[in-house]
């Protein structure tokens, strides 16, 4: 048996008030669903420079400040290959702008947590909304605006 190959990816959780940035993707994976921005890391990028360049093509929108709140392990299966993405999800506040979607977003905006539960969410996205937006019972995830 081969060991599945690791992809590291990155979303960011751009917070402004009490909404939340997702964007409905628009490829796979997990096409159709809203989820942070995001995607794959490129060779030589850091997460944090990764987390920052998803979020300007997909949104077309810059944080000042980043930090990393969750990893997840995503396990994919392709073909006859087996792999698995290590999300690293990041929070940050919004700067400015209204966001246009771009890359592969096909819709992208800033959103309720009310609003989230009627959507199609990518698993525990709204878990770690309901953190950043005060909910959780551990102060040190809120962020401000």
């Amino acid at each position: 048996m081969t060991t599945p190959a690791e992809i590291p990816a990155v979303s960011v959780a751009l917070v402004r008030g009490d909404t939340v940035m997702l964007v409905r993707r628009g490829h796979a994976p997990s096409k159709g669903l809203y989820a942070f921005p995001g995607g794959r890391v490129e060779q030589g990028e850091t997460l944090e420079e990764a987390a920052r360049r998803e979020l300007l093509e997909e949104t077309g929108l810059e944080t000042a400040d980043l930090r990393p709140v969750r990893e997840i392990v995503i396990d994919s299966r392709r073909e006859d290959q087996s792999f698995f993405y290590r999300l690293t999800v990041f929070a940050g506040n919004h700067i400015g702008g209204e966001p246009v979607a771009g890359d592969d977003a096909d819709e992208a905006s800033f959103l309720t947590m009310e609003q989230m539960q009627a959507l199609p969410l990518t698993d525990s996205t709204l878990e770690i909304v309901i953190e950043l937006l005060g909910e959780s019972s551990d102060p040190a995830m809120r962020l401000t605006n």
